[in-house]
């Protein structure tokens, strides 16, 4: 056994301040955190003082630029010198007085210590002391007596002098002394009453304290009793959560209630642990009373011979010790899993975990449906690391995960949670499993032992087709006239699928571009079910709480709850806008006119100006009837009446139609001998600005116009 104490001689003075700062004022020393002057301290607001060395005869030291004087700075603990409120009365009353209060509240790093007493000394006065912070707080005391000779000096019982404690955390207190008869009755040895906060057991009661001249009682206290400050580094990170916030063999410790930490050199060290030069070792080793030997090398100490049973017994006890708490752990080990078993358990009820089994089991081998555990997904996200989300949501986040087989699959966490929709959850789980399409990403199971489900799919690859028309990575070589033709295609045949092709139809309420996914073979994926609707057989709307996104939102389905499938329709024609254009829904940045591209699109179609808002490259790429036609689906599609709207299927027709048509008539015609002709094509590639933005109304636009309109007028005649 080893005891060890500092040598205090090789304190260096340079690892207090930082360097170059000041290192005391007067006789106080002031160590980092702490400092004096600019870029001395950890923070101005808290921890920057003040030395005047000027207006005083020795150099005193305050808190800021304020009026605390500083009697002395420790580890913890900052300590100012006290403030007195005082009454002083004549035989006609009040003649004079001073009420004081002290906030700390703005200096975020300190409270009043509960090492202060709230002290009032007087024969006829009784004071309040009153704090605001978290809660409203109020205390104090009564100061009685009748004659001096009742009075007892250094007791502060009641009689003459009282004591009141003070709560944790306080920033701020006011001080209201009063008296009961204007000291009428004691005015020949006491005329005045007093109220200040000090440290415990700084402050001796005197009876002669009563009697003595108002200033020099004042005046003393003030000079010579200290206030007790608590202060730490404000922090909302816990230690374990701060990096290198304490230097060199030193430790970061929580303080309990002070919203913050302190450092503390390790056991065997010594200076400051908030500097870079932290904590240094100057430790002098001695065996510890019942040992003998070489303390400074190690098993140097050994016990001495009449220590022996000492010593086994010692090693029992600590033995035994290890046991029972070890005991301990594993019971309260044992009792924390059977409580995370139990929640489990019943958020899988509450989720509808019994019914979803027992449909499962009742329909057999039909259901391809995987209940994960929360171990699994939990493991395959790296406990939902931020690292692996893909997505985020209104109604959830979507993570990345690898389950064991080394599967990649899609993890979506829902942000919302209504026990009572439990059961239409399980039927629209269930239906969902059953969906098997290409074009729709398979939902391959889900977790219930969550507090909300988990639904986990497929992982498709190559991001949003958002993404690919609007951030246009690597120029976009790929998304040709003919690719956008094909997406939209499949994405209509995956959507009039869940519409007329399953046992109860789908509505999906949500399709937009960031909702259809691509995968590594750029081939659609419908994808994100959060808030689709079952269609019960016999209805053909389902009244709802209206949810989608701005730009895409049926305007009917906006203006009357009623959802039905056209509702979809819709959404699907601001898709086909945004292939057609490269625009998105709604631009903030563009005119009142081009604001909202639905709208725009249509009026454009209507007056025949269609060739002014599609994407420049698609007028060499696809055919003027396709473009024509499509922007013709686009307008039906956008209609305002729901009924004047083609269905999803017939919409994937007419679409899978026009793909048969993908290079321009004129070039079919003329590619061999009509230089004129190779002249307007070129002139329509050098107007291209598919890699920068469109601006309309310049004359290099209208020029291209003019361009394709001549083209289509030579190559087809009405």
């Amino acid at each position: 056994m080893v005891v060890g104490t500092f040598d205090g001689s090789t304190t260096n003075n340079t690892n207090i301040a930082k360097p170059n700062c000041p290192t005391a004022c007067g006789n106080i020393t002031v160590p980092y955190p702490f400092g004096i002057g600019t870029d001395c301290s950890l923070d101005d607001n808290s921890f920057n003082l003040t030395c005047d060395t000027s207006n005083y005869e020795s150099p005193k030291l305050f808190i800021g630029n304020g009026i605390l004087d500083i009697y002395s700075i420790s580890d913890s603990e900052l300590r100012i010198f006290t403030i007195v409120s005082s009454q002083c009365y004549n035989q006609t009353g009040y003649v004079d007085g001073y009420t004081s209060y002290t906030n700390i509240g703005r200096r975020k790093a300190f409270t009043f210590s509960t090492k202060n007493k709230f002290t009032v000394v007087g024969c006829d006065d009784y004071a309040l002391i009153s704090g605001i912070d978290d809660a409203y707080f109020a205390g104090g005391c009564y100061g009685l007596c009748r004659e001096e000779v009742d009075v007892a000096d250094g007791e502060c019982s009641g009689i003459g002098c009282c004591q009141a404690s003070m709560p944790k955390g306080l920033t701020y207190y006011n001080v209201t002394l009063d008296t009961l008869h204007d000291h009428s009755a004691v005015l020949s040895f006491n005329e005045c009453g007093y109220g200040f906060l000090v440290e415990e057991g700084k402050y001796k009661f005197n009876k002669s304290d009563l009697s003595a001249n108002y200033q020099d009682f004042k005046t003393r206290i003030k000079s010579t009793m200290p206030i007790v400050l608590d202060w730490v580094i404000k922090s909302n990170k816990s230690c374990d959560a701060e990096v290198n916030v304490c230097k060199g063999s030193s430790s970061c410790y929580d303080v309990e209630g002070g919203g913050g930490y302190r450092c503390k050199c390790n056991r065997g060290y010594q200076g400051n642990p908030y500097l870079d030069q932290g904590c240094q070792g100057n430790y002098n080793c001695t065996c510890k009373s019942g040992y003998s030997g070489d303390a400074n090398v190690a098993n140097g100490c050994q016990p001495k011979d009449s220590n022996v049973s000492m010593t086994i017994l010692v090693t029992a006890t600590i033995i035994g010790l290890f046991t029972i708490l070890s005991g301990i752990a594993v019971m309260c080990f044992g009792i924390r899993r059977r409580k995370l078993i139990r929640l489990r358990e019943k958020f899988f009820e509450q989720n509808g975990g019994v019914l979803l089994k027992q449909k499962i089991e009742s329909q057999g081998s039909n259901v391809a449906m995987t209940l994960y555990s929360t171990e699994q997904l939990r493991k395959a996200t790296d406990n939902y690391s931020q690292d692996k989300i893909i997505g985020k949501g209104a109604y959830g986040v979507v993570y990345k995960g690898v389950l064991p087989d080394n599967s990649v699959v899609a993890i979506k966490r829902s942000k919302l949670v209504d026990a009572t929709q439990a059961e239409q959850f399980i039927n629209e789980v269930m239906i969902l499993t059953q969906v098997i399409h290409r074009h729709v990403v398979k939902l391959l199971g889900c977790c219930l032992e969550e507090e909300v489900p988990v639904l986990v799919y497929e992982f498709i690859s190559n991001n949003t087709l958002f993404h690919h028309i609007h951030s246009r990575p690597g120029g976009l070589s790929w998304l040709s006239w003919e690719n956008r033709l094909r997406i939209a295609t499949e994405a209509a045949s995956a959507l009039g699928y869940l519409h007329s092709e399953i046992a109860m139809p789908v509505i999906h309420r949500d399709v937009k571009s960031s909702n259809i996914l691509l995968n590594e073979n750029y081939t659609t994926k419908i994808s994100d079910f959060g808030i689709s609707r079952l269609v019960p057989l016999g209805h053909q709307e389902v009244p709802t709480l209206i949810q989608g996104t701005l730009g895409y939102l049926d305007p009917e389905y906006f203006n009357s709850s009623q959802l039905t499938e056209k509702s979809d329709v819709y959404s699907f024609g601001v898709v086909l806008a945004e292939l057609m254009t490269g625009k998105k829904p709604i631009g903030v940045d563009r005119t009142n006119k081009e604001k909202n591209l639905a709208t725009y699109f249509v009026t454009s179609v209507k007056e025949n100006r269609l060739f002014e808002i599609v994407e420049p490259r698609l007028l060499r790429e696809g055919t003027l009837e396709q473009l024509q036609e499509v922007g013709n689906i686009v307008k039906r599609c956008l209609s305002f009446i729901g009924d004047d709207r083609p269905t999803m299927r017939e919409v994937a027709m007419e679409l899978e139609g026009l793909r048969k048509f993908t290079t321009h008539p004129w070039v079919q015609q003329h590619a061999c001998n009509n230089n004129e002709t190779k002249s307007l094509v070129l002139e329509v590639e050098q107007s291209d600005l598919y890699n920068a933005p469109l601006v309309y109304g310049t004359n290099e636009l209208e020029s291209s116009s003019s361009v394709a309109y001549m083209m289509l007028a030579e190559n087809n005649p009405r």
